[in-house]
């Protein structure tokens, strides 16, 4: 069956999706931003409001924009769950929409190289235009002015963020109304849905913060010696020693990251039985420092997901559909990416605005509807400290648009600083506290009677960081009475992956037949048109496609 055959299939909402789209049939807007803290749905809310609008004919195609290529093929694999065929591997080079689809994905990145071809795409057919973390379109100048040329002429645009966000005046990001405030502007959001809520409904984990500290000792330009405990002393030692514990080559690194592996372990004991963790790091030659000491305290080989590899999207759907314990990444897991089984997080990196924070600790609060916990493990630094103590109000996040040249790079990061000379020597690690509801708490502030004893365990045998979360858990069975846990629905057509796999077959048996005459693959493509008529096999949809595919195994065999 075409996958333009079937009607859209409408998913079990939770209640702030509910109202989102009351309010956009209400308004029945050009454009519409959504707000909406990472893990409560946002691409489910996106893809019901493009089925609707579908089925309505309000619009003939749904054109998404993401961050990255891995995103591509999970919005695909979203939009196929919900009978809509969205296709993720269009390049610029082939120039028509593939026949047989909803419509497709591209990269910002993409949109900014060819924006005239993504216009003309868009206004082919009326098309709705699904821009994904949309502050992304501030990244550079060229990605804010391509998707304004793309898409200024578009019927529908939404705008999808993690959180709201600012920019300057001067640089504002296409297609978002915004407040003034001095030089800087502020988005305005159609519909917003913080943390906070989302964890009063039930949406998200609720998070326990795990800060630990530790001495550093770092080495000036003029070879004197300093030391410093995280978070202590001024802000300048405060960095050096925040960056000495980062270090791969220190203890205080094995020493958080074996925390980390204990706490998935305990979680997998306790019925989470495929519970997993992501190490954060700044860059990628890091990342891979720090993969080697996962495996060494450990005792088994974590993921590896850069993106510099030309696997990684591979490696990190891998990585989510497998057992594996850990994955070790800088910037591919940082947004948008959906890992449900990532419970634990080891911010093992420098990054400290609001915005970057706020995106990573959303890539383990996403329910599953159990009673999972989220655990951020992180330097006891203060403003790791500020930020995870803000994680339950509203809030703006910065946004710094500079020109970004390394994709594991973002400019929404503001990284520590060391200053010229430094020189990391070591740093030990110790546990502070957990923070949870904006409190710290030791072991010693923890008053226990009989009853809330026997609730945490044996005495002795959990440490403050197992009691906090656990004691979050129990608070947390009030709130998720009232969640609406979304259902994945099966999608029994062909995906755009089976598209993908046949058109590939395809490809390899035309080099067969043009081997065995000796013709080229062009009049060997162009003979198979003429025994199979339709589109060029780039563009073709997927019955044409499986047709191509059978009289070519005639040929071969």
């Amino acid at each position: 069956m075409s996958a333009l055959t079937q009607e859209p299939i409408s998913p079990m909402l939770r209640r702030w999706q509910v109202r989102a789209l009351q309010k956009y049939a209400d308004a029945q807007p050009r454009d519409f931003l959504v707000t909406a803290t990472p893990g409560s749905g946002k691409t489910t809310f996106a893809l019901t409001l493009a089925g609707r609008l579908l089925t309505q004919r309000a619009v003939q195609r749904v054109i998404v924009v993401a961050p990255t290529d891995h995103l591509r093929g999970q919005w695909a694999d979203a939009a196929a769950r919900l009978g809509l065929w969205l296709d993720p591997d269009l390049p610029n080079s082939v120039g028509p929409v593939r026949d047989g689809t909803h419509g497709y994905v591209a990269t910002y990145a993409q949109v900014a190289a060819k924006p005239m071809l993504h216009r003309h795409r868009a206004e082919a057919r009326p098309s709705l235009v699904i821009m994904d973390e949309i502050h992304h379109a501030g990244d550079g100048l060229t990605w804010g002015e391509g998707l304004r040329e793309a898409f200024d002429t578009a019927k529908r645009r939404l705008g999808l963020s993690g959180t709201p966000f600012r920019t300057k005046a001067d640089e504002r990001i296409p297609f978002v109304f915004y407040e003034e405030d001095g030089d800087e502007v502020s988005s305005i959001a159609d519909f917003a849905y913080s943390y906070g809520d989302a964890l009063a409904d039930g949406v998200v984990r609720p998070v326990v913060f795990a800060a630990y500290t530790g001495t550093s000792r770092w080495l000036n330009d003029a070879g004197e010696a300093f030391a410093a405990m995280l978070g202590s002393g001024t802000k300048r030692d405060e960095d050096k020693a925040w960056r000495t514990a980062l270090s791969p080559t220190g203890r205080w690194v094995p020493h958080v990251i074996a925390a980390v592996d204990e706490r998935i372990q305990a979680q997998r004991a306790a019925g989470i039985h495929d519970a997993a963790g992501i190490i954060l790091a700044n860059d990628q030659e890091t990342a891979r420092a720090y993969a080697a000491v996962a495996a060494r305290v450990t005792g088994e080989e974590p993921a590896v997901v850069l993106s510099e590899d030309s696997d990684a999207s591979q490696r990190l759907s891998a990585f989510t559909e497998g057992t594996t314990r850990l994955v070790v990444c800088v910037r591919m897991i940082s947004e948008g990416v959906d890992i449900p089984r990532a419970t634990t997080l080891g911010y093992l990196c420098s990054a400290r605005t609001p915005l970057f924070f706020a995106q990573a600790v959303g890539r383990v609060v996403r329910s599953r509807g159990g009673h999972e916990t989220a655990s951020v493990y992180l330097p006891a630094v203060r403003p790791l400290l500020a930020l995870a103590a803000e994680m339950e109000s509203a809030r703006n996040a910065v946004v710094r648009i500079v020109s970004r040249d390394d994709h594991d790079l973002d400019p929404d990061v503001e990284r520590v600083g060391g200053g010229e000379g430094f020189t990391a020597l070591d740093a030990d690690a110790q546990f502070a506290h957990v923070l949870t509801a904006g409190r710290a708490i030791t072991a010693e502030s923890l008053e226990l009677d009989d009853e809330a004893a026997d609730f945490l365990g044996l005495p002795g045998l959990l440490g403050p960081e197992d009691m906090a979360t656990l004691l979050a858990v129990r608070d947390a069975r009030l709130r998720r009475q009232a969640a609406a846990v979304a259902e994945e629905v099966p999608f029994t057509a062909a995906t755009w992956r089976d598209t993908q796999e046949v058109r590939k077959d395809i490809h390899r048996m035309v080099s067969v037949l043009a081997a065995r005459t000796s013709k080229p693959h062009g009049q060997v493509h162009a003979e198979l048109r003429q025994a199979v008529p339709g589109p060029p096999t780039a563009v073709a949809g997927y019955d044409t496609l499986v047709a191509r595919h059978d009289h070519l195994m005639s040929l071969v065999l």
